[in-house]
């Protein structure tokens, strides 16, 4: 048994009764098993100071579930606490079903570390709060480069920034965009549709005046809900999402699903690193890294429910319009300091690494 069994028993449970199938408990459920890396249970005996075992160092974190005290977040965090004893730390935590409240408190100091989205823990590392840059990565499998690449010892000084570090970054989803017309087959042919975007996504309204989109201000849920009831004609959304929300309803007459995601998203753990004890991030880290393949079967075996009739196959000529336009947002939004430069470039070395015919690979001007 692993520290990965729990988990997968309790999400087996829920699945069954359709209790975890939203974009946002999924990603909480994700952050509960990082915050708990500090555990396995074939970790060598709890972590003792000068053979003292009681002398652990507390910690409060706050955790976003959107259940609420009500969710299976309980079970998840007494498994976590307890692994937390390995590393040093008497790990307690508070509930929040809304996640900007979580970070609120987080940045008042009532707690000491919190999961959060990628792109709003740009707020306190835009080196990995850029990660989920549109098109900027192409798989999984890049992904999973990326996060080893930033995750190792050597790159630890890039996940500090001032009180704050990234204890563990995991893959939360690749985004599909959904659409209500599926003839749209290039980004320019946007122009005049309504689409649901998250509040606090700085990229969204250039992205929304590039393309001649009409941002219609949403949350997770009831972005779906809008796309259902036809307020929006575009949303973006993981796989998973499909079945729960019966978002067929959206999809029917003529919608589809883009077959290939325009951005992989993180969840990511911020917490204030002199709060625990040395070496308590890096190890977090790598455990996160050990566990990404998990993860991403976790991630994609619900993108196999959707019926193969509502995928929206680009042709390749029309989607290397896709790749360099994205590409053109990416190098813009980096001048505007949107995305870390420092990011974009990374990512454009994986992406070359993996495949050098790439034109971007040899273009003039490069991220």
């Amino acid at each position: 048994m692993t520290a990965f069994t729990p988990l997968v028993k309790m999400l087996s449970s829920l699945n069954k009764n359709k209790i975890l199938m939203t974009q946002p408990l999924r990603f909480f459920f994700l952050f509960c098993y990082l915050f708990s890396f500090s555990v396995s249970a074939n970790d060598p005996a709890p972590y003792t100071k000068d053979g003292d075992i009681n002398n652990l160092v507390p910690i409060l974190a706050c955790v976003f579930d959107p259940i609420g005290k009500a969710g299976p977040v309980g079970q998840i965090m007494k498994e976590a606490k307890i692994y937390a004893y390995n590393w040093g730390v008497d790990l307690d935590y508070v509930v929040y079903s809304d996640e900007r409240i979580a970070i609120d408190e987080f940045k008042l100091g009532r707690c000491d570390a919190v999961n959060m989205l990628g792109f709003r823990a740009r707020e306190f590392n835009t080196f990995t709060g850029s990660l989920g840059a549109v098109g900027a990565i192409p798989s999984y499998e890049h992904l999973g480069v990326i996060i080893k690449t930033i995750s190792s010892p050597k790159a630890a000084e890039l996940m500090r920034v001032g009180e704050y570090e990234i204890f563990g970054i995991g893959p939360a989803g690749a985004i599909f965009m959904f659409t209500r017309d599926r003839t749209v087959l290039q980004p320019k042919d946007f122009a005049g549709m309504r689409m649901a975007v998250l509040d606090g996504i700085p990229e969204s309204e250039y992205l929304s005046e590039k393309y001649g989109i009409t941002p219609v201000n949403s949350t997770i849920f009831n972005s779906i809900l809008k796309f259902n009831n036809g307020t929006v004609d575009l949303t973006a959304a993981p796989a998973i999402v499909y079945e729960p929300f019966e978002m067929h309803k959206g999809l029917e007459p003529n919608g589809g699903i883009y077959k290939e995601p325009f951005l992989y998203i993180t969840m990511q753990v911020v917490a204030r690193w002199e709060k625990f004890p040395k070496d308590f991030a890096q190890k977090a880290r790598s455990k996160a890294v050990e566990e990404y393949h998990k993860f991403v079967k976790f991630l994609t075996d619900p993108e196999a429910t959707i019926p193969e009739h509502y995928w929206i196959e680009i042709p390749k000529h029309l989607y290397d319009f896709w790749v360099e336009d994205f590409r053109e947002s990416r190098l813009e939004l980096g001048r505007r300091g949107i995305y870390d430069q420092r990011t974009l470039k990374l990512m454009r070395k994986v992406r070359c690494k993996m495949d050098s015919t790439l034109a971007e690979c040899s273009a003039t001007i490069k991220e």
